[in-house]
């Protein structure tokens, strides 16, 4: 494989980068972030190796749900800047090197925006099929709201009307009909747009729901009766609009069902999945201190065509979701990570972000993310994880892991010169404050976890063969131990990571036609691996350990 190979297909090799523009940088003094500060700091971006920037929601906003409910898709919420800052901002990332994708949340709308608006005003209204309802009393859906804190059903009486209507999160977010004609070409239109003002592709949120038919009555069952149709024709419409650009889809489904999104293997529909599945597993993995859970969820992955790719993460903006494991898998992750109620949401997830989760402990934190960069699939970094931020348990629900970013030591961590008062969201204090934790005293620190993520970022992108390899598991004895091989015609990586305290040493049986003359050169620090002349090695693996190596050969012209 060359590294011309890569090009066409940018995102297999990405690092994708998630941010709040309203938590990031807030530079004209009102406590809320704006797109002139995220300008003013796309370099430490570029100086930590992203290569596309995800921009969580910027439109104009009701502000109920931190920008996911939208009142107008084509806008820029007035509080983080204009239009054209948008446009500033995708070309100055672009001159560092950077993509930029933005968050797509046409599953639903706010209830004020003006299509809601006008359809609730009467049964008749041209707007009101562009919204999913029902004129008898909806059974029991208590069991499928995803906020069982906040609701109750998923359907919601209108007072007016007399119908309910179709809301899968809140009742202020009411469901958009996508079996309706003219609510997809609203939807192709607004992506249109945005690829127009040069964006490389969109985050599409809660994607089963946003495909799905419940609620839909016979019309509309009829002339949507293949929900995986229009997610082929969104792919076709961003395709034909911007050849290069990418669908990275939230689907949190098992394995089999995810599949489907890329098009069952036909690799048409979304071009990325995160791996809910993957995290979920990894943090059992970690909470038990046994890989086997990791491995067994990677070997289930399902194969995928050429043109489609997994998201790997530690953590997102959301909570931590454990949903798909076992209730007693469960409570073990919670009473490694959170056991107090106060760090867990909805009986299904952590609020808590890793560094605390992991009681600071440098060794595990650089293992965790050492291992995600490690994973077969794009990684994706979540802002301040480089810096290794913590969450602010003060802050309600999921925003807990939303709080500014730290830049420096001064007040409000550099985020903002207003009063502490008007800041979007409270600042963390204590040991992860930013007293302790900011970008302008690692930067500084050669030892420091900044200049840690920038070194995995940096390697990570001098080895095509980790994004592009399918996974290959090394057979060894330790049961604590991820040991995964890289490899695409002459180039191969091979990723070690202890799970456990103990240092261990692992022995690998590399292939045939490697022997003696073959060394593991060591990737993230100087050393090397001697192999004995069947393939043959022991390798040293501290607790928490990693170890990076790249097999090379006399006069290999390998980058090491």
């Amino acid at each position: 494989m060359k590294i011309t190979d890569t090009s066409d297909l940018w995102w297999r090799n990405a690092v994708i980068y998630c941010l709040d523009v309203e938590t990031y940088m807030d530079w004209d003094g009102d406590g809320v972030g704006d797109f002139p500060g995220l300008a003013q700091r796309i370099d430490h971006l570029a100086q930590l190796g992203v290569t596309c920037l995800w921009l969580m929601p910027f439109y104009p906003t009701a502000n109920l749900d931190d920008g996911y409910d939208i009142t107008d898709g084509y806008g820029v919420d007035g509080r983080l800047g204009t239009l054209g800052d948008v446009v500033e901002l995708v070309r100055t990332a672009r001159d560092r090197g950077m993509r930029v994708i933005v968050d797509l949340v046409v599953n639903h709308t706010s209830d004020r925006h003006p299509w809601f608006v006008e359809a609730r005003k009467s049964t008749d209204n041209p707007f009101r099929d562009f919204y999913v309802w029902r004129q008898d009393a909806p059974p029991d859906t208590s069991s499928e709201v995803v906020f069982p804190d906040q609701e109750h059903s998923i359907w919601e009486l209108d007072d007016k009307t007399g119908e309910y209507y179709l809301h899968r999160f809140y009742k202020h977010q009411p469901d958009l009909n996508v079996a309706n004609p003219k609510v997809r070409d609203e939807i192709a239109k607004m992506m249109g747009f945005w690829l127009e003002l040069g964006i490389s592709g969109f985050r599409v949120d809660a994607v089963p729901y946003l495909i799905e038919t419940v609620g839909m009555d016979e019309k509309d069952q009829t002339r949507y009766a293949d929900p995986h149709a229009y997610l082929r024709s969104l792919r076709q419409f961003v395709t034909r609009r911007s050849g290069s650009a990418i669908m990275l889809g939230e689907v949190n489904l098992p394995y089999p069902d995810a599949r489907t999104y890329f098009g069952d293997g036909h690799g048409d529909e979304l071009t990325m999945l995160f791996d809910f599945v993957g995290n979920q597993a990894m943090y059992l993995a970690l909470a038990r201190q046994d890989a086997r859970p990791l491995l067994e969820a990677l070997s289930a992955r399902p194969e995928l065509p050429t043109d489609c790719q997994w998201a790997t993460f530690v953590r997102n903006h959301d909570e931590l979701t454990l949903d798909k494991l076992s209730e007693d898998e469960r409570a073990e992750v919670f009473a490694a990570f959170g056991p107090e109620e106060d760090m867990q949401l909805y009986g299904r997830g952590l609020r808590r972000r890793v560094p605390s989760m992991l009681d600071g402990d440098p060794r595990r934190v650089r293992l965790v993310y050492s291992l995600m960069f490690a994973l077969p699939g794009t990684p994706t970094l979540f802002y301040g994880e480089e810096i290794g931020m913590a969450e602010n348990l003060e802050v309600e629900g999921r925003r807990s892991v939303r709080t500014p970013m730290q830049w420096s030591a001064e007040e409000n961590g550099g985020f903002s010169t207003a009063r502490p008062s008007r800041l979007v969201r409270p600042v963390p204090s204590g040991g992860f404050g930013p007293e302790f934790v900011n970008v302008s005293h690692q930067r500084r620190d050669p030892d420091s976890l900044l200049s840690f993520v920038s070194t995995l970022v940096q390697r990570y992108r001098e080895c095509p063969e980790m994004g592009w390899a399918p996974l290959d598991v090394l057979e060894q004895p330790h049961d604590a131990v991820v040991a995964l091989r890289s490899s695409v015609d002459e180039n191969t990586v091979v990723t070690l990571h202890n799970l456990g305290p103990e240092p261990v040493v692992v022995p690998l049986r590399l292939p045939d036609q490697v022997d003696g003359d073959h060394r593991l050169v060591d990737l993230l620090e100087d050393g090397e691996v001697r192999i004995g002349g069947d393939g043959r090695v022991d390798v040293p693996l501290d607790g928490y350990g990693y170890r990076w190596l790249r097999l090379t050969e006399p006069g290999s012209r390998a980058l090491h």
